[in-house]
């Protein structure tokens, strides 16, 4: 388990991270209107990761088959779970849930390392560390059913935080996200899960939000030390998803229904967990 295991000045150089990506995702937030183009949501984003001297982890990034993804921001409206495209513009209508997901390396400069005392990543070409969130907005007035959705899906990752320490099996994790969903009759994806990060945009663990058998491989016991970006995805109907097979990497519902997802990047603690994406 050492090479998931982060130190003390990574973990503050992740934080650090965390609380710009969190002001990104704030500030996009705020613009989230009836009438708004997505491009020009992700024009903000850029602008303010290439004037805090951090890199958009998502833009460029494989996506497998040669395809390779376009943008800063992963804008992903109504029935698309996850890997919705901000460019070319798309304009948010009333009525539409929309999440935005963004990942970050930051600092990818060593004047700013100096400066604040912070390690280098060997890891990365860059040197900088990796934070990931998302959180799902509404756009004008929504529905009963989506304003819902939406807040059974933040709770859920608030669970999943909630019962993170060292000594929880991942499994048990999922299984917490999994019942407060399925409680409320929603589908928890399972073809979708978080991950570890920090020194990459994509890491081991998976962190799923449904259970695994206890012997599953991959069902790992948490450790201090540990950095998940933790996002449940949640449909109103089937968990079941599709590819879009207009783009080839738009994940969708399957039944057309709606999705929601919120995630945040944090530490396991020697008590619990922190969560590293906040101001």
């Amino acid at each position: 388990m050492s090479n998931l295991i982060k130190n003390k000045e990574e973990i503050r150089a992740i934080r650090e991270g965390g609380k710009i990506l969190n002001a990104i995702l704030k500030a996009v937030g705020k613009e989230i209107k009836p009438g708004v183009n997505t491009a020009d949501l992700e024009a903000l984003a850029c602008k303010m990761a290439d004037e805090a001297g951090a890199r958009p982890a998502f833009k460029n990034y494989s996506m497998g088959g040669g395809i390779f993804f376009p943008d800063m921001l992963c804008i992903s409206i109504n029935d698309e779970v996850v890997h919705g495209v901000a460019t070319p513009g798309r304009i948010l209508n009333s009525g539409d849930i929309v999440d935005i997901d963004l990942g970050m390396e930051w600092p990818t400069d060593d004047a700013t390392r100096q400066k604040l005392s912070l390690p280098k990543n060997p890891h990365s070409l860059l040197g900088g560390f990796y934070t990931d969130m998302s959180a799902t907005f509404p756009v004008g007035k929504v529905s009963v059913e989506a304003k819902r959705l939406l807040q059974i899906t933040r709770e859920c990752l608030e669970k999943g935080i909630r019962a993170i320490k060292p000594g929880l099996k991942i499994g048990t994790l999922g299984r917490v996200i999994q019942e407060h969903a399925e409680n409320h009759g929603y589908g928890v994806v399972r073809d979708l899960v978080g991950h570890g990060v920090g020194y990459l945009a994509h890491e081991d663990p998976a962190v799923f939000n449904y259970s695994i058998a206890d012997r599953d491989p991959e069902n790992i016991t948490l450790e201090a030390g540990m950095v998940l970006a933790v996002e449940p995805m949640i449909n109103t109907g089937t968990w079941k998803i599709k590819i879009d097979q207009g783009n080839k990497f738009t994940i969708k519902t399957l039944d057309g229904g709606l999705s929601a997802h919120f995630e945040h990047t944090v530490v396991v603690t020697e008590n619990g967990c922190e969560i590293l994406t906040l101001e």
